[in-house]
């Protein structure tokens, strides 16, 4: 699975460097800066609750999955446009891997 996050996270990076923004739907993201791209996932994260909400009366598990993979693709569009990538998600799952939920959300510091 990583192998796939690696090839999306090099794509990602190559249409923010020299994509064309009138030719590539990422580029012009990037182009419209964070706040579309945060509206973009705030619109995924909607649609991902409506579907699983649909999806537990008995609607279409398919359209959780479908719509669960676009909130992630522009959660990975955000990352790389703040000089992140998968990988920096995975490192920190994998840092949390082992400690009850309890625990990490204690272990961060108060503000």
């Amino acid at each position: 699975m990583s192998d796939l996050l690696q090839q999306l996270d090099a794509v990602l990076e190559s249409r923010k460097r020299e994509g064309d923004a009138g030719g590539s739907y990422v580029a012009s993201l990037h182009t419209k800066g964070l706040n579309k791209i945060l509206e973009k996932i705030g619109e995924e994260a909607t649609e991902v609750i409506l579907a699983a909400k649909d999806a537990e009366r008995g609607g279409d598990r398919q359209a959780v999955i479908y719509e669960t993979a676009d909130l992630w693709f522009h959660s990975l569009v955000m990352l790389s446009h703040l000089g992140a990538d998968s990988q920096d998600v995975l490192n920190e799952l994998a840092r949390r891997f082992g400690l009850s939920g309890l625990e990490e959300k204690a272990s961060r510091t108060k503000d």
